[in-house]
């Protein structure tokens, strides 16, 4: 495999590196924890005009037709100082959701703006029950006339709470566990019978609980055909969830090292101390480790094999909690007892590890999924 960046690659990487250290430090994400939105729509415009948003997203919806690499370099970097705008919910999951079923039209429709900067999406999937089942779906949708009504509530719809349109997963057939029978809808904000309740999540962002008594909806793309997409919407998310984890540990590590190079302890910097210099390495080690497991994430996540995208993105989720968790557990640690308080920005960078660990499927999850695949089962008695 070739790892070598290309000129427009390259081009991204250095672009947002310049834009996290300027225009987005730890600061800003700071700040916006008591903002009812939680990120800059103005901030998002900019994003827009950089080109960020259509990376990859389609030509015919004025994207740039890019792949998940090219994603992952730009999450890597949001990652080393929080960037709080929502780019995985918005476009990873509500932008790919529409750009995998929707027709051609409503991929022009909604796409479009959203690539601008001037709109957004969320995608509400999860249901109290459903843990990380995307196909245990108890909400309803009944056909009348030409629209659809949907009934029933969804939690932690991420963005949920400033997207002007949900794409929101309902059953039109099947049984509730059943993958056929799953289909997409989509629900603008202002929509009669819905119902956003805005939550907190535990890294300072923001995400809703959403109840829908009788909402008229727009099926996207087909009837009972969503089960594939959401499937393949979710590991381009969990992904990415591991570029941006990565960009998250490393901003630990530099932060470790830092302090141990300015941080004395009779007389001189404890990182003299050779013991703390091994845990230091064993930090390195783990960071790229995780930057191994998710360049291969992002390059097979669209691979026409799903059990080798689905291997390689349960290999590098699992890899992002228990690699991320020993490299923020072991930078909070060297920094002592002010690594533990909100006042210091290590503690920031360890709930946003521990909150990627947990969404698109959990440590357990992913190991159990490995384990079920043909490539782990076979000869298996």
């Amino acid at each position: 495999m070739d790892f070598t960046l290309t000129d427009d690659q390259r081009m991204i990487q250095e672009t947002a590196s310049s834009f996290v250290k300027k225009d987005s430090p730890v600061e800003r994400m700071r700040a916006l924890r008591d903002d009812p939105t939680g990120w800059d729509r103005n901030v998002w415009k900019q994003m827009g005009e950089l080109g960020w948003l259509g990376l990859a997203m389609p030509e015919a919806a004025g994207g740039f037709g890019g792949t998940m690499i090219d994603v992952s370099l730009l999450l890597e970097q949001f990652g080393t100082t929080l960037v709080p705008e929502p780019y995985v919910p918005l476009i990873i999951l509500g932008g790919m959701a529409v750009r995998h079923a929707g027709s051609d039209a409503q991929v022009r429709e909604l796409l479009g703006p959203m690539i601008e900067g001037d709109t957004s999406l969320a995608l509400a999937w999860a249901e109290r029950q459903s843990r990380y089942d995307a196909f245990d779906v108890a909400t309803t949708a009944e056909k009348r006339g030409d629209a659809y009504v949907l009934r029933g509530e969804k939690v932690w719809a991420l963005n949920g709470h400033a997207a002007d349109h949900l794409i929101v997963s309902a059953r039109t057939g099947g049984g509730r566990r059943d993958r056929d029978g799953v289909s997409l809808f989509v629900v603008p904000k202002e929509a009669k019978g819905l119902g956003v309740q805005s939550v907190r999540t535990m890294d300072g962002g923001r995400a809703a609980r959403v109840t829908l008594d009788g909402v008229e909806a727009t099926l996207l793309g087909d009837e009972g055909a969503s089960a594939d997409v959401l499937e393949l919407v979710l590991d381009k998310a969990a992904a990415a969830s591991c570029a941006e984890g990565l960009g998250v540990v490393a901003g630990v590590l530099r932060m470790a090292v830092e302090y141990l190079k300015t941080r004395k302890q009779f007389g001189v910097p404890i990182g003299v101390f050779q013991a703390l210099q091994h845990r230091a390495v064993d930090m390195f080690v783990q960071v790229e480790l995780m930057k191994g497991t998710s360049i291969l994430a992002n390059a097979r996540v669209e691979d026409p094999d799903a059990d080798a995208r689905k291997r390689a993105v349960s290999a590098a989720k699992a890899q992002l909690t228990s690699g991320g968790f020993f490299v923020v557990a072991q930078g909070t640690q060297l920094h002592g007892g002010v690594g533990v308080t909100d006042e210091h920005d290590i503690s920031l960078y360890f709930k946003r590890l521990r909150t990627l660990a947990a969404l698109y499927g959990d440590e357990q999850h992913h190991v159990d999924r490995f384990m079920s695949l043909p490539s782990f089962t076979a000869g298996v008695s």
